[in-house]
């Protein structure tokens, strides 16, 4: 992704007293989500699959962010 990571925004972010946890970027967030879908839906027992599932999950994770800022 060309962007910044510093500049994507993130999920679940919290704080208590003195502690913060920034939690997992919306890109990270968006993929897993991606991801999960993409396995539910193809035969994962399949090696191509596997082996791009994590790259078409970031691919359409990078879309859902371009669509945000559209």
């Amino acid at each position: 992704m060309g962007a910044d990571m510093n500049q994507i925004p993130t999920a679940f972010p919290w704080t208590h007293g003195e502690m913060t946890c920034t939690g997992m970027t919306l890109r990270d967030y968006f993929a897993a989500k991606a991801m999960q879908a993409i396995l539910e839906s193809e035969d994962v027992h399949d090696g191509r699959v596997l082996t791009n599932t994590a790259w078409i999950a970031y691919q359409m994770a990078d879309a859902m962010l371009k669509a945000r800022d559209d």
